[in-house]
């Protein structure tokens, strides 16, 4: 964790502000950190680009996929484990090839267990942030009140500006 501290500190010093974009396993959050890559990291923008990149990604715990209290939960626990730990490995494999194809190699990537919300703002907190981005699935204002939006939460709570990237809808 103080490696981390010094990193922001060292961005900072370089005088590079630190951007931290929020992914998940979804092509609207893959849409948002490509268009990050080419409006704040194009080669216009280079050779040493205006912003220390962190790509942040939250792997919820299993308890909060299953109940725990449901009959044999015990057992099934280690392999939701399992499978929430190869969900966020490959969100940050592609993630990599993502900014690989943007030839943009001076990232660094996180996996923080936790409800995404959460783990965004501390996230910016930790880094002293000036920027967050995050996608938006676009859900209508009944599935956001259902379902809770991240980018909603992190747009009243993130101690930043926070920027969310929406993906244009094809045209008809």
């Amino acid at each position: 964790m103080a490696a981390k501290a010094e990193d922001a500190s060292t961005a900072a010093a370089v005088g590079k502000a630190v951007m931290v974009v929020g992914i998940d396993d979804s092509e609207h959050s893959f849409y948002a950190l490509q268009w990050t890559l080419l409006h704040f990291f194009s080669p216009a923008v280079r050779p040493s680009g205006p912003y220390k990149l962190v790509i942040v990604t939250a792997k919820p715990t299993p308890t909060s996929v299953i109940s725990v209290a449901s009959p044999g939960a015990a057992d099934v626990l280690p392999f939701v484990e399992s499978d929430l730990r190869k969900i966020s490995s490959q969100v940050i494999e592609k993630a990599k090839d993502i900014c690989s194809a943007h030839s943009v190699l001076d990232v660094e990537y996180e996996v923080v267990e936790g409800d995404a919300r959460n783990v965004l703002c501390e996230a910016v907190d930790k880094r002293h942030a000036e920027m967050l981005v995050v996608g938006s699935h676009g859900y209508g204002a009944i599935k956001r009140a259902v379902l809770g939006s991240v980018s909603d939460y992190c747009a009243h709570h993130a101690h930043c500006t926070v920027m969310i990237v929406k993906k244009p809808k094809p045209k008809h």
